[in-house]
Parts: C-alpha cells; structure tokens; sequence
C-alpha cells in the first residue's frame, strides 16, 4: 500500500488482510490492520492463529521491525482493539504504549470482554476514536462470530444443491452430481469456513462422504453425524449424536464453534429448517430439471398448509458459478447496534 490514500482505502484494506486470516483464526474474530505513521509509512497485520498474535499487534510489531516511529500513527482496524488479558496481552496497552493518536475502527467488538471497553480505554488515553467506517461490509465478514457472541450458538448454515424444479437427488437417490465444479469447490470452501458439519446417518450409509476440504485450501471442520455411522466410514472419525438439535447448538456454542454446516439430505435440512434454527440458506441451482415430481425435494414431510404459512426470508446475494447459480438467504437479517 501507499501513504496519502483515504481512509475508506485503508479501512478497505484492512477487511483484505481479514479475509485472509479467515480460515485460521476461529474461535477468535478474523481482523484486518494498517497502521499509518505521521510520516506516511504503512503497516499491515492479520490476526493469526489462536494463541498467536491479533491483527493490531502483527502491525505494529511490523513498524517496529522496520524502525518505524509509532508516535502519532493513524490505525485502522476491522473490529475493536481487545482490552483484556488473554493467551496474548492486550491490543489497547500496546497501541497506547507505542504512542498511536487516532483508531479508525468498523465495528464495536460483540464479546462481553470487550463491547466497548478497548475504545473506552483508548479513549481515556486521549487516543481519537472513529467508530463506523466500513461497518456494513465488516459486520458480513464476520457475521458467524457476531452470532456466537450474541446469542451463544454458532452460527448455521444449510448448504442445498438443486435443480431447476426444486429436487436434491433423483428417483434412486442418485445426487452426484447436481451441480458442476465451481459450485463444488464453493461448497467446499464454506465447509474450510465452519468449524464443524452435520450430516445424517442416511446419507454417510448411502454416499459414504468424507466431508473434508479437498478442494480448497483450508482445515477441515469437526464432522458430525445424526445418529450412528459405520465404523468404515469415510466419516470418521465424528461425533456421533442422538439427542435434540437445539441441544446439539448449545453444545457447540458452549464449545466455542463459530460456525455450523448443514450438509444433509431432505430429512435433516426439514428438521433444522422446521425448527427454525437455519440462519443463513445457501443454494447451488442447476441448469437442470428432473422432470417430474418423484425425485427428492428440498424438504421431506408436509409444508406450509397455506400461502399465508409460506416462510419468506431475504436474499443476500446472488452469482453465477459457472453455469450454476450461487443465491444466500437470510432469515432474518440481524442488525447490530454500533456504540460509539
């Protein structure tokens, strides 16, 4: 980067740095840094792995690198600096340590360790602090970890591929494949995103998947299955489990899982869908049709009896992946409230 850009090009490219630190971050937040200095130097940091360093940190350790002097330096930052002592000290110390005069930050950090806390610090040592910038595009990139912090449960995510007429899988059961390669591999890469993925035992006894990543770089999620799999199975080892869904959330929630793939076939995605737990749909749609009505559906078991029961929600975005088309929704679109 380049001295004299704006401050939206910075705050742009510190949700850059964020989105490169994605997949390696969780449970903690994925954050993107640049630090300016009086003179005009630049400075990037991504958080790195648990227990490593924040992004605030990376930054700042870079200009120290390079001798650098901090006093006077302008930080941009994807989410509030952390003021609290954890594997790693915190941000709000060393930035007022190395003499930094102004924080432009996107967002307030959700965590009740924090919530507020690092920009009060900061503020208290007569440090400017902008809150805002960036804010939308910010609160999307780290839409699984606001959920967690918010409500305590990951964030779910119901992965469908179809055809044209609304069917998962053919006459047979048949289902792969529905869609072509790009849609694969973007299937693949929300799987590197989550940190654990349910699949019901119908599907490991007829696909015998492995759930992994294999066609992105990124980990593999923490697998597990609705009720029992074979001990042969591609599958394991997972976690095999019989009880309520809602239990199987706060599980995971307790357990510090950010993030949930749904990957199972009509009965499963029926259940989380009915029970209203799916918080985000994403739909890979074919140029296909099966061509009559005794294929698989999305959902198995009975609808909305009514149009007045229909369930409606909004649609995030739309793409083409290839000949495929890639459509989010949203139940709900949740809005945070920004303290400044």
């Amino acid at each position: 980067m380049t001295a004299h850009m704006t401050s939206t090009a910075y705050m742009d490219r510190a949700i850059e740095l964020a989105t490169s630190a994605r997949l390696h971050t969780s449970p903690n937040p994925w954050v993107g840094c640049v630090l300016v200095t009086s003179d005009g130097q630049v400075f990037e940091g991504a958080t790195e792995p648990p227990g490593s360093r924040h992004a605030e940190i990376v930054a700042l350790d870079a200009a120290h690198a390079s001798g650098a002097d901090t006093r006077g330096a302008t930080v941009y930052t994807t989410l509030e600096p952390c003021n609290h002592q954890g594997r790693t000290g915190a941000c709000t110390e060393a930035l007022i340590a190395a003499g930094v005069t102004h924080i432009v930050s996107a967002i307030t950090d959700p965590d009740p360790r924090v919530s507020g806390q690092g920009f009060t610090a900061l503020r208290a040592a007569n440090i400017d602090v902008q809150v805002g910038s960036c804010a939308e595009q910010v609160r999307e990139q780290l839409h699984a970890y606001i959920h967690h912090r918010t409500t305590g449960h990951p964030f779910v995510v119901l992965k469908l591929a179809m055809t044209l007429d609304g069917r998962t899988a053919a006459a047979d059961g048949s289902s792969q494949w529905i869609t072509g390669e790009q849609a694969r591999i973007e299937a693949h890469r929300l799987r590197a995103e989550s940190d654990a993925i349910v699949v019901g035992a119908q599907t490991v006894r007829s696909d015998d998947p492995s759930l992994t990543t294999r066609l992105v770089a990124g980990p593999s999620p923490r697998r597990i299955v609705l009720g029992s799999a074979p001990t042969h199975a591609k599958v394991q080892p997972c976690t095999e489990w019989t009880a309520g869904l809602p239990e199987l959330l706060d599980l995971l929630g307790r357990e510090n899982v950010l993030q949930v793939m749904v990957e199972g076939g009509a009965s499963v995605a029926a259940s989380f869908h009915r029970e209203n737990l799916v918080d985000r749909y994403v739909l890979y749609v074919a140029p296909a049709f099966m061509g009559g009505d005794d294929g698989v559906p999305l959902f198995r078991g009975a609808g909305a009896a009514t149009m007045q029961e229909l369930w409606r929600a909004n649609i995030v975005s739309t793409r083409l992946l290839g000949e495929d088309i890639e459509i989010v929704i949203d139940k709900n679109p949740q809005k945070y409230k920004e303290t400044a």
